[in-house]
């Protein structure tokens, strides 16, 4: 999955239904994922067993993507599966660090835009880049098998 299939994806919803549909601003994924919370996962310090599929979050590991809601969801904004499964593009542009990001939770589109952000990490990855905070960036363009999406609807 690229970030342009995605953009795709979410155009033909958006025709579809007629609601408008969309990639979440990296703030707003790191929002829901983090629960509330500052720790490294939304349900704690360590990334323990049976709460996430990453290489090393399970024995045996999946090595492959899960259904959607394999996990609990978190329970301040009701998301599964923020933690590995697949990376999730976000609308963003890539920049290195967040000096001079947007302040109102709205997309970054200035910076490295022909590389997009992913977050969450995927089932290849190990627990250490499926914490909350991690952040990727790949090819707007280029398929991958472990990359996917996560959809937003504006409600105006």
């Amino acid at each position: 999955m690229s970030w342009d299939d995605a953009q795709a994806f979410v155009t033909w919803l958006s025709q579809k239904t007629t609601k408008r549909y969309r990639l979440p601003s990296e703030a707003e994924w790191e929002y829901a994922a983090r629960a509330g919370t500052v720790l490294g996962y939304w349900w704690g310090r360590d990334v323990g067993t049976k709460n996430a599929n990453c290489e090393d979050c399970a024995t045996p590991p999946a090595r492959q993507s899960l259904p959607t809601g394999s996990f609990r969801p978190n329970g301040y904004s009701g998301s599964t599966d923020t933690a590995g499964n697949v990376a999730e593009w976000v609308q963003d542009c890539w920049n290195d660090t967040y000096r001079s990001a947007p302040t109102d939770g709205s997309a970054w589109t200035t910076g490295q835009c022909q590389q997009r952000v992913l977050r969450g990490g995927s089932f290849a990855s190990r627990a250490n880049l499926v914490r909350s905070s991690s952040r990727f960036r790949y090819d707007r363009d280029v398929r991958y098998y472990a990359n996917g999406f996560r959809v937003a609807r504006d409600l105006q």
